[in-house]
């Protein structure tokens, strides 16, 4: 075998091979033989096809067979030869596959770039540095009794958190429209339960006021006939109700879960939650960091069918989120190219980087993946059986530990700047979140 490799720019390369024709026409022979031993012809028993006729029968078929597996053989062995590390499969341009000849053919394709990463002494990082005190708990607790409140009936007007119960009618254009209309319809002003100009609308207003709320659709609404038009509503109050806060006694632990121990047993496991959320925070930002640096320390030039392939799936994870029904519906790939070379870029790198540090994966940091991954399910157990029978959600995970580990390594050895946080501005604890209501109202 005969070969021949060209740079052609970049990670491109060019590999001619010329495989002898002696070798191809002993191996179409040796299988023509095979294939006389258990053909079954018309006219013939099993095993007692003349070898002419085979030739005559299945020539062609078995020469192309033998010169695809001879290429593909051929190309392996001389990439393993030339010390290559092919970054995806070759374009194969056939020279020369003439009966008789040699067999000649070009492969092009891109090969792995070599990765050196730079000393991870380098990297400068900032760490938020916060404790959860006494205070974040009260006021964690007093987060819960907001979410588990009473409601009871009061004679004022309405003001933000009151829970109302409305009748509503809408018209587009003077036309009653499906889904205007709604009767004894609740819900908390300022929630984000509703369109914030039925908020606005109720807030003020005592039982047996009507107001009026105009509501601009988006062009892209889910309804036709409201895509894009301004739509009238009356609404019409019907109850007022206050929140009434629950005090924080023994119910009120057994309804988050703390049968015993009451209120110390209670703030102790919510100290434990906001600390895991606040250390998954401050962890998160430092991996960002790690990871920004890497990039930025360890240029690389990446192979364009990986970037290529990294789009096509950001792609289809942005239609899917999206609702796209077909590939005309996609966005653009220009908007992922960036984001595709980095993340092509960090694979390699990281994959260095744990070579270098000869990582292997920690276990017991996979077992707490699975069981932070499946505490959150109806059926934990049945959830776990199926994580750990999937080999290739098994992957994934131990795929997730490795980063953490190697991103936990590099913290140990970069220059870190601890920088004084607390809760809130780590978690953003407190502040309003709000959500656009998705019906009709």
């Amino acid at each position: 075998m005969q070969v021949s490799l060209t740079a052609t720019g970049g990670l491109e390369r060019r590999l001619e091979v010329a495989v002898p024709a002696q070798a191809v026409t002993s191996e179409i022979e040796s299988r023509l033989k095979q294939l006389a031993r258990t053909a079954r012809l018309k006219g013939f028993r099993q095993g007692k096809v003349p070898l002419p006729v085979v030739r005559q029968q299945f020539g062609d078929q078995v020469r192309a067979e033998v010169v695809s597996d001879l290429m593909r053989k051929s190309f392996a062995e001389a990439v393993s030869k030339e010390q290559l590390t092919p970054a995806a499969s070759p374009r194969i341009q056939p020279i020369a596959l003439e009966p008789g000849a040699d067999l000649k053919y070009a492969a092009v394709f891109e090969v792995m770039p070599d990765v050196k990463v730079a000393p991870f002494e380098a990297i400068q990082l900032t760490r938020p540095a916060a404790e959860v005190t006494e205070a974040d708990v009260d006021a964690m607790i007093e987060s819960m009794r907001r979410q588990r409140p009473a409601f009871q009936e009061v004679a004022r007007a309405a003001l933000a958190t009151d829970r109302v119960t409305v009748d509503y009618d809408g018209t587009v254009a003077g036309e009653a429209f499906e889904g205007g209309e709604g009767r004894d319809v609740p819900f908390v002003i300022g929630s984000g339960q509703v369109l914030p100009e039925f908020d606005t609308a109720a807030t003020g207003a005592s039982v047996g006021d009507s107001r009026q709320a105009s509501v601009t659709y988006p062009p892209h609404h889910g309804s036709k006939a409201l895509a894009g038009r301004t739509a009238q509503f009356t609404l019409t109050v019907k109850k007022i109700e206050e929140q009434v806060l629950p005090p924080v006694d023994e119910g009120f632990c057994r309804a988050y879960g703390v049968e015993e121990g009451g209120i110390e047993t209670l703030r102790t496991e919510v100290r434990a939650s906001m600390e895991r959320e606040m250390n998954s925070v401050i962890h998160g930002r430092l991996r960002t960091q790690v990871l920004e640096a890497l990039y930025r320390n360890n240029p690389l030039e990446v192979p364009r069918s990986l970037v290529e392939d990294a789009v096509q799936q950001m792609q289809a994870d942005a239609g899917r989120r999206a609702g796209a029904r077909d590939a005309g519906q996609l966005p653009a790939r220009e908007q992922f190219l960036q984001a595709a070379r980095q993340r092509v870029a960090l694979g390699m790198i990281m994959s260095e980087v744990v070579r270098n540090l000869a990582l292997t994966v920690d276990r017991t940091r996979v077992q707490t993946r699975v069981e932070d991954l499946v505490a959150s399910f109806p059926n934990p157990e049945e959830t776990r059986r199926q994580y750990l029978s999937s080999p290739d959600a098994m992957r994934q995970i131990e795929s997730a530990v490795l980063e953490d580990q190697a991103i936990d390594a590099i913290v140990d050895r970069a220059s870190v700047t601890d920088q004084p946080a607390s809760f809130r501005e780590l978690t953003g604890f407190g502040q309003n979140a709000a959500t656009t209501g998705s019906s009709a109202t």
